[in-house]
């Protein structure tokens, strides 16, 4: 078996017959303290069920390291707050995990009605110490394993017209980031060619931009200096972002559609 297709013990099944909950596919829920973790805690209070990816392996290589028991502790969370949940091992980097993640959360927990997109390769680089090797890993995490899962999600959707939504976390990262930022860059095209080539579905497309959220990844300048460039005098918080992606999977949100939203606190 594939790490793509490798699925924990951690879920929980849906509450039974008669009861009616969407069922919202999260990527990149690895952290308690992370962005997808606050995503999936805010759409499982709204009335989602939660299908969530992890990568242990990518949190082993970055400053923060694994999160021991994350999977189970945010399984517990979201199932605290009426959700169904499904958590799947997926190494986006594998043109067939997108394949087999949404074939997993289609077994335990049906259809797929709203895909967020929070999963991420992210290692500072730069124009001259890029290497081919990084460029790569994070063009196929960003840009290709986003275009996949949209890809996968649009052959598969068939739920009422108008209820369906896609949104991706994106970044204006660029000096110093070339790999991430580029890649970034492409996941912004091809998140938002969703919201003109699935109108026949009846799904809405956005990007979100949060701005500087710290989860554990920022030194004490970059903390300093996120704060005075923010009118509001603080760094984002992942009920930040969670609070717009929430109203964006809502019927109000359906109306916003094909836009790259800054949801940033006026960040400069």
């Amino acid at each position: 078996m594939s790490h793509s297709e490798r699925t924990t013990h951690a879920s929980t099944e849906p509450d039974g017959p008669g009861v009616n909950r969407p069922l919202a596919l999260v990527t990149g829920v690895g952290r308690t303290v992370g962005i997808g973790a606050g995503i999936a805690r805010r759409l499982a209070d709204s009335g989602w069920d939660i299908a969530f990816t992890y990568w242990t392996p990518y949190d082993q290589r970055m400053s923060w390291g694994v999160e021991t028991g994350a999977t189970q502790a945010i399984t517990d969370d979201l199932a605290g707050r009426g959700a169904a949940t499904a958590a799947i091992e997926a190494d986006l980097s594998d043109p067939e995990a997108p394949t087999a993640v949404f074939d997993e959360a289609e077994r335990r927990l049906g259809g797929v009605t709203a895909l967020v997109m929070c999963h991420c390769e992210s290692v500072d680089s730069g124009l001259l110490d890029t290497t081919v090797e990084s460029f790569d890993r994070h063009f196929a995490v960003n840009a290709r394993a986003t275009w996949l899962l949209i890809r996968e999600y649009g052959r598969r959707f068939t739920g009422e017209h108008g209820t369906g939504r896609i949104v991706s976390l994106t970044s204006d990262h660029t000096v110093g980031n070339l790999p991430y930022g580029a890649s970034k860059g492409a996941l912004d095209r091809i998140t938002l060619a969703a919201a003109h080539e699935f109108a026949h579905l009846g799904v809405s497309a956005n990007v979100v931009n949060p701005g500087p959220v710290d989860t554990g990844w920022m030194s004490d300048e970059i903390r300093v200096s996120g704060i005075r460039q923010t009118p509001l005098g603080r760094l984002g918080t992942p009920q930040d972002t969670a609070n717009l992606v929430d109203f964006l999977c809502s019927p109000r949100g359906q109306w916003i559609n094909g836009q790259l939203l800054l949801s940033n606190g006026g960040f400069a």
